[in-house]
């Protein structure tokens, strides 16, 4: 897989450098692999990304040095309490879990874009895998956002096979998932395995409750995959 990934990675993004932000877990870690493997790590620029502190951003810092590739420590931590704050006065003073949980990842994307457009003829790198994708668990127009997709149709367990033949850390490969806000994991968050997930993926197979479940957060989620729809008037 990994010489047919690179193979695709060259032919998509061409003589452009490519910008992805680096959270330090699998996802952003064997993203930022697999591109500085197909491109040159001089054509890999990373942005780090804390909102104020960031528990465990000395992975990011790991993958990074690891890598040996060109990157930036931005902190949102202005940009986010100045718009939470902006809400809180000219909306409401208590804002949703949804908002809470989807600012800071709109405002990573947006500022990838302006680093992109710093440097010039650049592309940002979405970093979602397939498992996340197939039930939402992502922002729209956040880190669902991207130019090109090289881990869209990649499984957890294949994302982290891929991470192994990279030759990666396994602490970053293995690196438990998870939200920043709540405490939980990605997986409690969901209510159900990564490995559940992506066997169901596979075969279709699965407890009916829990493929239930799965299947109304694919069903809700789908707008974050397909085209905006367009009204198209009879010409």
């Amino acid at each position: 897989m990994k010489e047919e990934l690179a193979t695709w990675i060259k032919k998509t993004v061409g003589d452009c450098t490519v910008v992805l932000g680096i959270s330090g877990g699998k996802d952003s870690s064997v993203a930022a692999a697999i591109c500085a493997y197909a491109l040159g790590r001089e054509k890999v620029v990373g942005v780090l990304m804390p909102d104020g502190e960031q528990h465990d951003i000395d992975k990011s810092k790991k993958l990074v040095d690891f890598l040996g590739i060109k990157n930036y420590t931005i902190n949102i931590k202005d940009i986010t309490e100045a718009s939470r704050e902006s809400i809180r006065k000219n909306v409401s003073p208590e804002l949703t879990y949804q908002l809470r949980s989807n600012l800071a990842a709109r405002i990573r994307m947006t500022t990838l874009y302006n680093v992109a457009a710093m440097i010039g003829n650049a592309r940002v790198v979405n970093t979602c895998n397939k498992s996340e994708d197939y039930v939402g668990y992502s922002t729209k127009f956040g880190d669902a956002a991207g130019d090109f997709s090289p881990l869209g149709e990649l499984l957890v367990c294949e994302v982290k096979a891929l991470g192994y033949e990279l030759g990666l850390p396994v602490d970053l490969i293995e690196k438990v998932p998870e939200d920043g806000l709540s405490g939980k994991t990605d997986e409690d968050n969901l209510g159900f395995t990564y490995a559940f997930l992506d066997h169901y993926i596979l075969t279709g197979e699965g407890d009916k409750e829990t493929v239930e479940k799965i299947e109304k957060l694919h069903r809700a989620n789908l707008h974050k995959l397909l085209p905006m729809p367009k009204f198209e008037p009879k010409r």
